[in-house]
């Protein structure tokens, strides 16, 4: 599709796997060499209509300056094809460890946002060894419920729905996708309107939603969350950087400071006047805090 969204600096690559294969941003330098300090960071999107260039669009090109960096598209999201979308945050680990070592890294940082950062946490918990830091930006599954026994049970029914009649009802929201992307955002000004466009694009594709859709029913349960990880939390030893929104709607700022106390190698900052999106709200922010931290790793 030739007018779909790539960030400033990144390169489409694609990484055959699973009978399918994987669409992978790649930014930074061509020959990277492994001795150095730079540690490479991997990035995961997020859930909803989210694929690999929409929430780094702002960020991927400096991050990418003098290291580098890899943004796969998750299975039912973006590019990547022909592999079983099953939404269990274990594969989905082992797939970013999987693209990472089709690089030839053998330790790297990982980030993720909302639903990304889920699985960011998961790939610390099964491949700590590879893992030299983490960066959760308003990151899920640090949750028992959702913001009520009402609205957990709801939400659950709805993902039991056949596919037909889901993912039907996920198109037919798709036509208000401006108003789902204000309500992420502290000022929907922050939003340009090349990822507006790849975000409509997104939500419009033949099976949009289907990987977030598998997500979620492998999250939800009728009366708490499946995949609450706070729990085991203490058990994330990575060095750690939360950055959360201060205003975020759709994710609670509680749910990292909560993590924040149990982890032992953890730090959080939060952003005032900033929603659910900080790398399309506050890059400046973002870029400030993750190069310091990344530099920072041993």
């Amino acid at each position: 599709m030739a007018n779909r969204l790539l960030p400033p600096g990144a390169t489409e690559t694609w990484l055959e796997h699973g009978g399918g294969r994987i669409r992978i941003l790649r930014g930074g330098p061509l020959d990277p060499d492994p001795r150095t300090d730079k540690h490479p960071i991997l990035l995961i999107h997020g859930g909803g209509y989210d694929n690999a260039a929409i929430s780094w669009f702002k960020i991927f090109e400096p991050l990418s300056q003098d290291r580098l960096v890899l943004a796969p598209d998750l299975p039912g999201f973006g590019y990547t094809e022909g592999i079983p979308v099953t939404g269990d945050v274990d594969q989905l680990a082992d797939l970013i460890l999987a693209v990472a070592r089709s690089y030839g890294l053998t330790r790297f940082a990982v980030a993720g946002i909302s639903m990304g950062g889920d699985i960011a946490m998961h790939v610390a918990l099964r491949h700590a060894v590879a893992v030299a830091g983490l960066i959760l930006i308003a990151p899920g599954g640090l949750a028992e419920r959702l913001k009520s026994r009402t609205a957990q049970f709801g939400a659950w029914l709805a993902a039991q729905l056949p596919d037909p009649i889901l993912y039907g009802l996920s198109r037919r929201t798709a036509r208000f996708v401006d108003s789902y992307l204000d309500r992420m955002v502290y000022d929907p000004s922050t939003i340009d309107d090349s990822v507006r466009a790849e975000f409509a694009r997104e939500a419009e594709r033949k099976d949009a939603g289907v990987g977030y859709g598998r997500y979620n029913q492998a999250s939800l349960g009728p009366f708490k969350m499946r995949n609450n990880l706070l729990p085991n939390a203490y058990r994330i030893t990575t060095p750690t950087l939360f950055l959360h929104g201060a205003d975020d709607r759709l994710v609670d700022p509680a749910n990292s400071i909560a993590a924040v106390e149990v982890m032992p190698r953890a730090e959080l900052v939060l952003v005032s006047q900033c929603g659910h999106w900080l790398p399309i709200e506050a890059p400046d922010i973002f870029l400030s805090e993750v190069l310091d931290f990344v530099v920072a790793l041993p």
